[in-house]
């Protein structure tokens, strides 16, 4: 190997000059838009999930989702669609069969293996579909195209109305399902709109950064701001406002640096979640 070649793998990293271009281009712009409405997406729900406990119920549904994207690639169907009837599927599934958080785990694994079966067999039944598990495992943002941005912001517009419309009966019965239900809540149906609501944001992060770093949008953003604000409303704004920053911040480095765009918004994520929880840990020590 020559040592110009040897120059280029080893700064393959490096600062790119051209990076304003690379900025002002018309699919990072898509990146930057698309980015946007899934962060607004996993900051509307991201409280809820922690607040009910379902981080595991999030996790599974991004791995339930990949069988759908195979047999969709299979079919010759668009990804997207196959992620969400899977996400969807597996959601009104794990949410019919476990309104109470010991009979979610339960339903949950159960519906996950179910689905990781489907995966192998739609798997072994091709061999040239690398790149759409790469791409669901580690999400494509830069490859967004403007018909997803449209599927996106339809998706978000009913996220938010149905969040807005059940956010009170929501709140009630995810803090204390026991007495809301005595109330006559409709907890059982509240649980199966949450997880569909949840399969829909879920299949939105997943196109942006992946299945394995799901958590960076959907989870770990809440969980920074339940630590900064027991406030319902504040902490969802807070979350929105973590989610939407380190996506685009973490499409700037990227840029600028030529690295993976998912990697830099994970890393910006789970990075302020690590200050604020230091920080949570120093004020609340004996010490103190």
């Amino acid at each position: 190997m020559s040592a110009s070649l040897l120059a280029q793998g080893t700064f393959a990293m490096g600062y790119q000059h051209n990076w304003w271009q690379i900025l002002t281009s018309a699919f990072m712009r898509n990146a930057l838009i698309g980015g946007t409405l899934v962060a607004l997406a996993a900051g509307l729900i991201g409280y809820f999930v922690i607040v009910r406990n379902t981080a595991f119920a999030a996790h599974a549904l991004a791995h339930i989702g990949l069988p759908g994207a195979t047999g969709a690639a299979l079919l010759g169907l668009p990804v997207g669609l196959g992620l969400l009837a899977f996400c969807v599927g597996g959601a009104v599934g794990i949410g019919a069969l476990g309104s109470r958080a010991p009979d979610r785990e339960v339903a949950t694994g159960t519906v996950l293996a179910l689905a990781t079966g489907f995966g192998l067999f739609f798997n072994s039944l091709a061999t040239k579909n690398s790149s759409t598990l790469t791409n669901v495992l580690f999400g494509n943002l830069l490859a967004i195209t403007h018909e997803q941005l449209l599927t996106f912001a339809a998706l978000l517009a009913l996220l938010a109305v149905a969040v807005v419309f059940v956010f009170r009966p929501l709140l009630f019965a995810s803090v204390n399902a026991q007495v809301a239900e005595a109330k006559g809540v409709p907890v059982r149906a509240l649980s199966v709109l949450f997880m569909v609501l949840l399969g829909i944001a879920v299949t939105m992060a997943v196109l942006a950064v992946g299945t394995l770093l799901l958590f960076a949008l959907v989870v770990t953003p809440a969980a920074t701001a339940i630590m900064i604000t027991a406030r319902p409303i504040l902490a969802m704004a807070i979350s929105t406002g973590i989610s939407v920053a380190s996506v685009w911040s973490g499409l700037a480095v990227s840029a600028i640096f030529n690295m993976p765009p998912s990697f830099v918004i994970v890393t910006i994520a789970c990075g302020c979640w690590l200050v604020v929880w230091a920080v949570d840990r120093v004020r609340n020590s004996p010490i103190h």
